[in-house]
């Protein structure tokens, strides 16, 4: 079996990698932001007055699923990007 280390292992490779999460996330914020935004304000146009109920569907619904698709995108590029999958490969064989 190989013991050689994943990415995550070694401090400067995983500073790297959760910086380049950290900033995927900032990016993704930034759009959700831009896409509730604009959905509170087409619904608004369309249908008049929002209540704070619907408001917060739009946040929660709309923002919500896409922080989470982000987020879990984000694991998957961190994972494969620091030779993890890699080592779950070594470790199986």
């Amino acid at each position: 079996m190989d013991t050689q280390p994943s990415g995550l292992d070694r401090p400067d490779t995983a500073a790297f990698a959760w910086a380049r999460f950290r900033r995927i996330l900032g990016w993704m914020a930034i759009g959700t932001t831009i896409f509730v935004a604009l959905a509170i304000w087409v619904l608004d146009m369309n249908y008049g007055p929002l209540s704070w109920v619907a408001i917060l569907a739009v946040i929660g619904g709309g923002g919500g699923s896409i922080m989470l698709g982000a987020v879990l995108m984000g694991l998957s590029f961190l994972s494969s990007g620091t030779g993890h999958d890699e080592a779950v490969e070594r470790f199986d064989d």
